[in-house]
C-alpha cells in the first residue's frame, strides 16, 4: 500500500530515472568504445558525442513513456525545448569531467593511465550525470512537459476497457437510396 502511494506520487521521476539508466549505459557504452577507438586524445569530445546520442533517444523515451500524459505545448515546439534543456545538461555533463581533467591534472603522465581512466569515470560519469539529471528533472516538468494531464494516457485493452482498434465499426450506408 505504501509502495504504491510512493509509485502514484512520485511515477513521473521513476520512470525518469529508468530512462537515465538506460541512457546511462548507451553513453558509458559509445563513451568508451570512441575513447578507445578513434577519440582516445579528446576524452570530454567522446563523452559530449556520447550523451548527445543518448540524449536522443531520452527524448523519445521521456516523450513518449516518462511524461507520456504532460505536454501543454505544440510538438516542435516541446522538442525545441527539450533539446536546449539537454542542452545545458549536456554541458553541465562535462564541467566536471574537464575539472578532472585540465584543472586538476587528473591525466597522464600526472597520473597513473587506470587512476586517469577512474577519475574520467567519476568525474564524467557519475558525477556530471548527477548533475546534469537533476537540472533535466526540473527543467522538463518545469518547462518543456509543464501541464499534467495534458495529453491523454493510453489505455490498455484488458476486462474493464476496450481499445478502439477492436470496436465494431458501424454498418456502411447504402448510398443507392440517397
Amino acid at each position: 500500500m505504501r509502495l504504491r502511494r510512493l509509485w502514484v506520487k512520485h511515477h513521473e521521476a521513476a520512470k525518469f530515472l529508468l530512462v537515465g539508466g538506460v541512457c546511462l549505459v548507451v553513453t558509458t557504452a559509445i563513451n568508451y568504445l570512441l575513447k578507445l577507438t578513434v577519440l582516445h586524445e579528446k576524452p570530454v569530445t567522446a563523452l559530449a558525442f556520447a550523451t548527445i546520442v543518448a540524449t536522443i533517444l531520452s527524448y523519445v523515451l521521456n516523450r513518449e513513456w516518462s511524461f507520456r500524459t504532460r505536454g501543454g505545448r505544440e510538438q516542435h515546439h516541446e522538442a525545441a525545448l527539450f533539446f536546449a534543456v539537454s542542452a545545458i545538461g549536456i554541458g553541465l555533463n562535462l564541467v566536471p569531467l574537464a575539472v578532472s581533467r585540465y584543472l586538476l591534472d587528473l591525466r597522464v603522465p600526472d597520473v597513473s593511465r587506470p587512476m586517469q581512466e577512474i577519475a574520467d569515470f567519476v568525474s564524467g560519469i557519475v558525477l556530471g550525470t548527477l548533475i546534469a539529471m537533476a537540472f533535466r528533472l526540473w527543467a522538463f516538468k518545469r518547462f518543456v512537459f509543464p501541464h499534467e494531464d495534458a495529453r491523454p494516457a493510453r489505455s490498455r485493452p484488458g476486462p474493464r476497457t476496450r481499445s478502439l482498434r477492436h470496436r465494431p465499426r458501424p454498418a456502411a450506408r447504402d448510398r443507392s437510396d440517397l
